[in-house]
């Protein structure tokens, strides 16, 4: 791996008055911790750690500080950011040795595409893992980690055992062989079916029914016939009998 290089000041300045200072003329607070040395506060300048972030294995690449005219090797142990807008606020790094043991997360990197059977069919590359967190020395750092595809069908899983490592490198999990991605089968979306024609026509004659019911209703009850609210009840037989003559006025004695 390419070692990065980086500029880097003895700060003095540790109020807060002193960091937003700071950070107004464009620099970045940050500590260099050393192994039994005692830690190193300094300034770095912004742009330089928003360049350095660009890169994807920034976290786990080895970097060449200056400090004064002496130069050592570190790496980025922390980066904090601004809760609103996610410009970096202060920077702390780990100065390593030659031998020295480190844990690094490595990311991912997946080739020959193109030559995979099981993405020729259609199958999609589900990844489990994007980065690797690594035990290895820090001088033997890799860049990357290769996962070949080719050769790999449908439904087949990739594990952390079928990765090449760099010598002396270990996973952190050691306790079972995990698994990076896999080639999934295309996922199959059923579409509903239309609803039938007879369904359709029942629905219609449930919805005529009712009106069919209330004409019904009407000519039973005229053939009952009962009388309306306010009306006197008829007899059939009423309208056949003469209506009775008037009694005769009395006699005058």
């Amino acid at each position: 791996m390419e070692n990065l290089k980086l500029e880097a000041s003895e700060r003095k300045l540790n109020t807060k008055g002193d960091l937003k200072k700071l950070r107004l003329e464009g620099f970045l607070p940050g500590i260099l911790y050393g192994d039994k040395e005692q830690s190193l506060p300094l300034s770095v300048k912004k742009i330089s750690i928003k360049k350095m972030l660009e890169s994807s294995n920034f976290m786990s690449s080895v970097i060449e500080m200056s400090i004064g005219g002496s130069k050592h090797k570190v790496l980025t142990k922390d980066i904090n950011f601004h809760p609103l807008n996610n410009e970096p606020i202060h920077i702390d790094f780990q100065k390593i040795k030659s031998g020295t043991k480190v844990t690094v997360n490595i990311p991912v990197k997946f080739i020959n595409n193109e030559n995979c059977p099981g993405l020729k069919m259609g199958g999609v590359l589900n990844i489990v893992r994007r980065k690797i967190e690594l035990r290895c020395a820090a001088e033997n750092i890799p860049a990357e980690i290769v996962v070949d595809l080719a050769n790999k069908e449908m439904n087949e899983s990739i594990h952390i055992s079928s990765v090449k490592l760099p010598d002396g490198a270990k996973p952190i999990i050691s306790d079972r062989d995990f698994t990076i991605a896999t080639i999934a089968a295309p996922t199959v979306v059923k579409e509903p079916e239309p609803a039938t024609a007879a369904a359709g026509d029942a629905a219609a004659g449930d919805a005529a029914a009712p009106a069919e019911g209330g004409a019904a209703a009407g000519d039973a009850k005229a053939a009952d016939g009962k009388a309306k609210p306010g009306e006197a009840a008829k007899s059939p037989d009423a309208a056949k009998k003469p209506a009775a003559a008037a009694a005769p006025a009395d006699k005058k004695k």
